[in-house]
C-alpha cells in the first residue's frame, strides 16, 4: 500500500500529483504534517469549486449586512405603478441576456479551435464597435427613435447569438461587432425611453425616478449574480457546452424585444446632427482642466478593463475554477464595493466621492500589481483569484464615485460626450493591440504590470481634482441615501448617453460586464459613465 500523499516516505509519495505535492510541501513550513484534511483540500476538484462559492457567499452577505433597508415608502399611484412594471417587463429580459452571454465567451471560442491571437482579434472586434459607435450613439438614438432603438438592440444581440453556433471566424467576427453595437443600444435607448415617457408622457414626478431605477439595479444585481451559474449550469452541469448560454439568452431577447415593441410609445429626442454632438462634447471637455483629467482618469480605467475582460479567463482556467461561478462571484464583489461605498458617504464616516476616486483607483493599482508579480501561496489558494475579486471590488467603488463628480462637473455641458473623445483612441488602441498581447504567463503578467502603471496614471489626475476640490462645495455636498448610485451591478463599458438622472443615480449600465462585447461589468462592465452596471 502506497504511503499517504506527501508524507515524503518510500517511492509511494512519486504517485501523488505533482501539484498537489508542491503545495503541500509548501504549506508544511508553515503549519506541520499533512493531515486528511489537509489532502482533501489540495484536491483540485473541492478546492476549485469551494474558493469561488465561498467568495461568492462571503460578497453577498457582505452585500446584506451593510445595504440598510429602504427609508422613503415606494409610490403606490396605480399608473405610475402600471408604467413602472411595463418598463422592468421590457427592460429586465434584456439585461438577463447579455449578462447569459459574458461568463463563457473566452471558452466558447477556444472550443472553436482558434488560437489565442485569432480569440484575441474577434474581442478586438466587439471592443471597437462598442466604442467607436459610443461617440454617436446618442445621436442615432434620439433620430431612429428610443422604442425602436430598444427593438433593434434586442434584434442584433439575436443575431450575435445565433452566429456563435458558426464555426467560421467571419461570421463569428460579425457576431462581435453586432454584439457591440446592440449592447452599446441596450445601455442608452431603454434608460432614454423611460425618462422621457416618465417626465413628458406621463408627466409623473421626478423624485419617482430614483424608485424604478433602484427597483432595475435590485434585479440587475440578482440577475448578474445568477447568470454566472445558469451558465455553469447549462455548460458543464448539462454537458450542453459553452454555447449554450448564449442559446439560452435568446429567448430573453425575443421576450424584450416584442414586449417592448407591442406595448410601449415611441418617442424622439432633440434632433442633432453628428459635427455638433460631437463638437459640443470637445468643447464642454476642454473648458475646465478638472473635466478633462476626469475624462483621462474614465478612460484610462476603461482600457484596463477591456484587457481585464480579456484576460480573465486565461489567468483561471489553469487553476481549474469553474468559469461562472467566478463570474457570480465578481458581480458579488462588485455590489459589495458599491455597497461599502453607500455606507462610506452616508454612515459614521461621512467620506466624501472625490477621496474615495482615488481610493477605488489606488485599490485596482494594488490588485493589478498582485497580477503582475507571482505570490508564493498554496495552489489552493490562487492569488491570481483573490486579485481579480480586488479589482472588481475597487470598480464597485469607483464608478459611483466617477458618476458623482460628473455629474457635479457638467454644469450642463456635454462632458460625457467629451469623455467619448478620450475614449476613442485609446479603447481602439487596445482592441488593436489585443491580438498582439503575449499568450505565456510571464507575458501576461507583463501586461497587468502595464495595466498597473496605467492605472497609476489614473490616480495622479484623480489626485489632481482631489486638489483642485478644496473650497468647493458642488463636489463635496453630501448625498442623502435617496440620491445615492447603488449598486453597478457590472462592469459595462456603454456609451454616456444618460440622463442627469442616470448619472446622479448610477443606474445599472458592466459588464464587470462581461457580456456580448466580452467587457467585464460588466461591466461592470456597469460603465464609466457612471450609469450602474
Amino acid at each position: 500500500m502506497a504511503p499517504p500523499m506527501g508524507t515524503g516516505s518510500g517511492s509511494g509519495s512519486a504517485e501523488a500529483p505533482r501539484d498537489s505535492c508542491d503545495a503541500g510541501s509548501l504549506w508544511r513550513s508553515y503549519v506541520g504534517p499533512v493531515d486528511d484534511l489537509e489532502r482533501a483540500l489540495l484536491s483540485p476538484f473541492p478546492t476549485m469549486f469551494l474558493l469561488p462559492c465561498s467568495a461568492l457567499a462571503l460578497f453577498l452577505l457582505t452585500c446584506l449586512a451593510l445595504e440598510p433597508p429602504p427609508r422613503h415608502p415606494s409610490p403606490s399611484n396605480p399608473a405610475f405603478c402600471r408604467f413602472q412594471r411595463e418598463f422592468l417587463l421590457g427592460y429586465l429580459p434584456a439585461l438577463a441576456a447579455d449578462w447569459l452571454q459574458g461568463p463563457l465567451l473566452f471558452q466558447l471560442l477556444q472550443s472553436r479551435g482558434f488560437l489565442r491571437s485569432q480569440i484575441a482579434a474577434l474581442y478586438s472586434c466587439g471592443f471597437a464597435s462598442n466604442v467607436a459607435f459610443g461617440l454617436v450613439s446618442s445621436v442615432f438614438v434620439d433620430r431612429l427613435g428610443r422604442k425602436k432603438s430598444c427593438v433593434l438592440s434586442s434584434g442584433l444581440c439575436s443575431v450575435s447569438c445565433l452566429l456563435q453556433l458558426s464555426q467560421d471566424f467571419l461570421a463569428l467576427a460579425a457576431g462581435r461587432v453586432l454584439a457591440g453595437l446592440g449592447t452599446s443600444l441596450l445601455f442608452s435607448a431603454f434608460e432614454s425611453w423611460y425618462i422621457h415617457e416618465h417626465l413628458e408622457r406621463h408627466d409623473f414626478p421626478a423624485e419617482w425616478i430614483p424608485n424604478t431605477f433602484s427597483r432595475v439595479a435590485l434585479w440587475n444585481s440578482g440577475l448578474a449574480v445568477a447568470a454566472g451559474l445558469v451558465a455553469e449550469l447549462v455548460a458543464e452541469g448539462l454537458a450542453l457546452g459553452p454555447v449554450a448560454p448564449f442559446l439560452v439568452a435568446m429567448p430573453f431577447l425575443a421576450l424584450s424585444g416584442i414586449f417592448a415593441g407591442k406595448n410601449w410609445d415611441e418617442n424622439y429626442g432633440k434632433s442633432r446632427s453628428c459635427s455638433k454632438a460631437c463638437g459640443e462634447g470637445l468643447r464642454g471637455l476642454l473648458s475646465d482642466p478638472r473635466t478633462l483629467l476626469l475624462g483621462l482618469v474614465q478612460a484610462l480605467v476603461e482600457s484596463i478593463l477591456l484587457i481585464f475582460a480579456f484576460l480573465w479567463t486565461p489567468v483561471l482556467e489553469p487553476h481549474g475554477i469553474p468559469l461562472g461561478i467566478a463570474f457570480s462571484g465578481f458581480t458579488a464583489a462588485s455590489a459589495a464595493g458599491s455597497a461599502l461605498f453607500r455606507r462610506g458617504v452616508t454612515g459614521r464616516l461621512r467620506l466624501q466621492p472625490v477621496r474615495l476616486l482615488p481610493g477605488s483607483i489606488l485599490l485596482l493599482a494594488l490588485a493589478l500589481l498582485l497580477l503582475a508579480l507571482p505570490l508564493p501561496l498554496p495552489l489552493y489558494l490562487p492569488g491570481d483569484f483573490l486579485a481579480l475579486l480586488m479589482l472588481q471590488l475597487s470598480c464597485g467603488i469607483y464608478f459611483p464615485a466617477m458618476a458623482f463628480l460628473r455629474r457635479r462637473l457638467e454644469h450642463g455641458r456635454d462632458a460625457a460626450g467629451g469623455a467619448r473623445w478620450l475614449r476613442l483612441p485609446l479603447g481602439l488602441g487596445v482592441s488593436l493591440a489585443l491580438p498582439a498581447l503575449p499568450g505565456d504567463p510571464a507575458g501576461t503578467r507583463r501586461v497587468f504590470g502595464a495595466a498597473a502603471l496605467a492605472a497609476l496614471v489614473a490616480l495622479g489626475a484623480a489626485g489632481g481634482i482631489l486638489g483642485t476640490a478644496r473650497g468647493d462645495e458642488g463636489l463635496r455636498r453630501q448625498w442623502s441615501r435617496r440620491t445615492l448610485p447603488a449598486f453597478p451591478g457590472r462592469l459595462r463599458l456603454s456609451p454616456s448617453s444618460r440622463s442627469d438622472w442616470l448619472r446622479e443615480l448610477s443606474v445599472p449600465a458592466p459588464r464587470v460586464a462581461i457580456g456580448p462585447t466580452g467587457t467585464v461589468g460588466g461591466r461592470r462592465e456597469t460603465d464609466a459613465d457612471g450609469t450602474r452596471m
